[in-house]
């Protein structure tokens, strides 16, 4: 179901003529409760598909303002255990709802490949990013992925070599990541020039959706990247809001944002959409509301693998 519930979603947002937006939260930020309430207001707000990501020490992809947020869900106590259940909370809450998990190698490698991934299916995600553990040096992870009937999302980035696109494009499922910048997550002013190019790269060896991330951070961005591409993810920009939220309810101000997103991506005259082969069509799903505390459990052991390159 995962990897089909992934394909329909971008298939309803193509179908209307717009590119799907993806929001990113870091599980357990700004507390893991408040997670729930952010969860809610960005579906509430039109999110099409969620990025969940479990917070990481060292989160090597990330700028200052996400990993600021990964700290601070680790302080409030967030653990493996805790996301996963926060992640089976939204799940039972919004059941059509494609949800995508963000997890770095060392905290899988700590939990055991195939325990993740099994745990990660029970808990309702569709999808597994890695964006430090390339695809062929994650081959039993991979397996275990399968297995479980996740879908293994690939990212690839502007200086991606021709070969390694190839790579990534056959090892994945769902949609592929296109880093739009060379660097890590956060706010840039306009959309980089590197995207477009690295789209049709993207659509010369896989029929997949595209979705682009990284330095997307007001809605005009948003929109000038559905020009290229299937999805627009969104994550710094929501951090650095809920940072700066002071007393407003987080619900609220996560609700507002995706709107503004949501309703960028709503052609005016021309979409300007790529074009791509269609995948499975299927029915927009209801607002949905998600609530309640997380809880938590513990985890075990694999080897972590050589090289840590994330593109």
């Amino acid at each position: 179901m995962s990897r089909e519930r992934i394909e329909r979603r971008f298939e309803q947002a193509r179908a209307a003529g717009r590119a799907a937006f993806m929001p990113y939260l870091t599980l357990g930020y700004p507390r893991p409760a408040a997670s729930l309430e952010v969860i809610n207001g960005l579906l509430a707000g039109g999110a099409d598909l969620l990025e969940l990501g479990i917070p990481f020490s060292d989160p090597l992809a990330d700028g200052p303002v996400l990993q600021a947020a990964a700290q601070q869900a680790l302080a409030a106590g967030t653990t493996v255990a805790t996301a996963l259940d926060l992640v089976a909370r939204v799940r039972d809450q919004a059941p059509d709802v494609p949800l995508v998990l963000l997890v770095y190698a060392n905290t899988v490698s700590a939990r055991g490949g195939e325990r993740f991934a099994r745990e990660a299916a029970e808990a309702g995600a569709d999808g597994v990013i890695l964006p430090d553990w390339p695809p062929d040096e994650a081959g039993g992870l991979l397996a275990a992925l399968q297995a479980a009937g996740l879908a293994y999302v690939g990212l690839v980035s502007p200086v991606s070599s021709e070969s390694r696109l190839a790579r990534v494009a056959a090892a994945s499922q769902g949609f592929l990541y296109a880093v739009s910048v060379t660097g890590v997550t956060g706010e840039r002013q306009g959309l980089s020039e590197e995207l477009a190019p690295l789209a049709r790269r993207l659509r010369s060896v896989s029929p997949l959706p595209i979705a682009a991330g990284f330095g997307i951070g007001r809605p005009e961005d948003a929109r000038a990247a559905a020009r290229h591409c299937d999805g627009v993810i969104v994550g710094s920009a929501l951090a650095r809001r809920l940072s700066e939220a002071g007393d407003r309810p987080p619900g609220a101000l996560a609700e507002t944002f995706a709107r503004s997103f949501r309703e960028a991506l709503i052609p005016e005259e021309d979409p300007q959409l790529p074009e791509r082969p269609p995948q499975h069509a299927g029915e927009p799903h209801p607002e949905r509301s998600v609530t309640g505390p997380p809880a938590g459990v513990s985890g075990a052991a694999l080897e972590p693998p050589g090289g840590r390159e994330w593109v």
